[in-house]
């Protein structure tokens, strides 16, 4: 989970709770500048998480945009990254007709067995009164194993203006892997 502030969006069927749909400011305080956006304007969906249900993920999906958009008015943009490394290539977003922007590079670290995001792992590091370096050499590692990652990045324009200036970074939808053909960190 994110560790910037959140907006959880609860998910009901039937009256009961199935999940959340969260948006946070993102992993970087710079998200929103590619498209000339200050950082209140642009959030990232961070997280779809659900439990069983009936409701087409686009749906709620779509219907958790519109929570979002009537409680943050200056909102223009949503942008979310369909990770390769977890075998998703957005199947959802382009269900829900985002605009691709095509595959970005990221990384992450490597701490113990997991995969962590660098922002992530600030806010503990800090807690315990140490550098990066000081917490790698604490694992017995001269730094964090870095790990390359790619990206799929997808956009989803709250207004007319922001659509129209977006829509020329649209790039034809990825295809879904083959399940042998999958990318998976070294």
């Amino acid at each position: 989970m994110p560790t910037e502030k959140t907006v959880k969006i609860g998910v009901f069927e039937a009256g009961r709770f199935i999940g959340a749909v969260v948006f946070s400011r993102g992993a970087t305080p710079r998200i929103g500048s590619p498209c000339g956006l200050e950082q209140v304007e642009v959030c990232e969906l961070t997280r779809v998480a659900l439990d069983n249900h009936k409701a087409p993920v686009t749906q709620i999906i779509s219907e958790a945009l519109a929570v979002l958009k009537a409680l943050n008015p200056g909102l223009r943009l949503v942008i979310s990254y369909a990770a390769l490394e977890e075998s998703h290539h957005g199947g959802i977003y382009q269900a829900g007709n985002w605009i691709y922007e095509g595959c970005v590079a990221s990384h992450a670290f490597k701490d113990r067995d997991k995969l962590v995001h660098g922002r992530t792992m600030s806010l503990p590091i800090k807690r315990l009164g140490m550098t990066y370096a000081e917490y790698a050499k604490s694992l017995g590692f001269e730094q964090l194993p870095r790990v390359h990652l790619k990206r799929h990045k997808y956009l989803m324009p709250l207004d007319r203006k922001m659509r129209r200036q977006i829509e020329p970074l649209a790039k034809e939808y990825p295809d879904a892997l083959p399940q042998d053909e999958k990318e998976v960190p070294a």
